[in-house]
C-alpha cells in the first residue's frame, strides 16, 4: 500500500492552483465567545461544487493519462465527490459515470448531471456500490476515482489543511486542534499530512454522526470496525461502512480521539452557520462546528480550527431545519 506523503500534499497545492478555490477562513466574535478561545471556520462549503471533495478529484483526475482511460472515470459517492469527479473529469473532457445511492438527495444528483456526469442510483441498503462500479468501469474501459482511497485523493484533501494553517499563522496563531466531518477519513488523512507538515503542534480530531461513529470506534480500538446499519442519519454525506484502510494506516496513532454529535447538534450548527457566519451547510458538513458548539473538546483559551466541509442541502431539507423540525 503505498501512502501519500506531507510533499505530495505540497505538490496537490500546485496542481490546484487555478483550478480550486482558496475558501475563506471565517472568524467570528460571537463563536469565540460562545467557545472561549478563537476558532477558525474553513468554508469549503463555499468550494468548487460545494465541497473538499474536488480538491481530491482534481489532484487525481488530472493527473490521468487520457490514453489509458478511454472510457474516462467511474466514481462511487453519496453526492460530493460524485460532484467533484464530475466537474474534474468535465474540465479534462473525460466521460464521467457516478454510482450514487437512490437516496442522495436531489440537489446533489441534479448538480452531479450538470457536469455532465451519467448517474447510476443503487439501493445502499441492499446492493454494493464498490461491485456496480467496478463493473461499469471494466465494461466502459473506465479509471475507478474511489471516494478516499487514492493517495491521490487523500494529498489533494489535504490542501485545504495547508490553506488553514498558513490562515492561522498570518493571524498570528498556532492551532490547538482541528476538527474535521469524517466519512471514509480521506479529508483528515489528507488534514494530518498538512498539519504534520506545516502545524505539527496541532491535533487532528474526527468527527462524525452518533451511531455512524466507525473511525472513533476504530481509533479507539485500534484496527477497522464498521457501522451496524448503512443509513439512518441526516449527515448523509458521513455514512461510510468503515475506514478506509489506506486513511486508517494514516490517521492512526496520529489522531486524537474521535468525537460524535448528533442530528440534533448538526442542525444547530447549521442554523448558526447561517444565522452567524452566513454560511449554508449541509447536515454532514456541519458536525465538526457542532463539535466545537457543544464542548466536545476543551476550546477555552485555545485556537481551535473547524472543517466546514461541505454545502449541497436540499432547499426543503434546510429550511426544515430552520423551522427546527429537525
Amino acid at each position: 500500500m503505498m501512502l501519500p506523503t506531507s510533499d505530495d500534499v505540497a505538490l496537490a497545492a500546485r496542481r490546484l492552483e487555478g483550478f480550486a478555490v482558496k475558501t475563506p477562513v471565517i472568524e467570528s466574535p460571537r463563536l469565540n465567545a460562545l467557545c472561549g478561545g478563537r476558532v477558525l471556520v474553513k468554508a469549503e462549503c463555499l468550494q468548487r461544487t460545494g465541497s473538499f471533495k474536488f480538491r481530491g478529484a482534481w489532484n487525481c483526475i488530472s493527473q490521468l493519462d487520457a490514453a489509458s482511460a478511454p472510457g474516462g472515470v467511474v466514481a462511487y459517492s453519496s453526492g460530493n465527490h460524485a460532484q467533484g469527479v464530475a466537474a474534474a473529469a468535465a474540465i479534462r473532457g473525460l466521460p464521467a459515470l457516478i454510482v450514487m445511492p437512490a437516496d442522495t438527495p436531489r440537489i446533489k444528483q441534479d448538480n452531479t448531471r450538470a457536469h455532465g456526469a451519467e448517474v447510476v442510483t443503487y439501493d445502499r441498503a441492499t446492493q454494493s456500490r464498490e461491485a456496480i462500479a467496478a463493473a461499469h468501469a471494466e465494461a466502459r474501459g473506465a479509471v475507478l476515482v474511489p471516494p478516499f482511497e487514492h493517495p491521490g485523493i487523500i494529498a489533494g484533501q489535504g490542501t485545504a489543511g495547508l490553506e488553514l494553517a498558513e490562515e492561522a499563522r498570518l493571524r498570528g496563531l498556532t492551532l490547538d486542534a482541528v476538527l474535521v466531518c469524517c466519512s471514509g477519513g480521506g479529508l483528515t488523512a489528507g488534514i494530518t499530512l498538512a498539519m504534520a507538515a506545516a502545524s505539527p503542534a496541532t491535533l487532528v480530531h474526527t468527527v462524525e454522526p452518533v451511531g455512524f461513529d466507525d473511525y472513533a470506534r476504530s481509533l479507539a480500538s485500534g484496527r477497522i470496525v464498521a457501522n451496524a446499519k448503512p443509513s439512518g442519519s441526516i449527515c448523509d454525506a458521513l455514512m461510510s461502512v468503515s475506514p478506509g484502510e489506506m486513511t486508517f494506516a494514516i490517521n492512526r496513532g496520529l489522531v486524537g480521539a474521535g468525537l460524535t454529535v448528533t442530528d440534533a447538534e448538526a442542525a444547530e450548527a447549521m442554523r448558526f452557520a447561517f444565522a452567524e457566519l452566513k454560511l449554508v451547510l449541509e447536515p454532514g458538513g456541519a458536525v465538526a462546528l457542532a463539535a466545537a458548539l457543544h464542548g466536545r473538546i476543551i476550546t477555552q483559551g485555545r485556537a481551535i480550527g473547524v472543517i466546514a466541509s461541505g454545502g449541497n442541502c436540499d432547499a426543503e431539507m434546510f429550511a426544515r431545519v430552520l423551522r427546527r423540525e429537525i
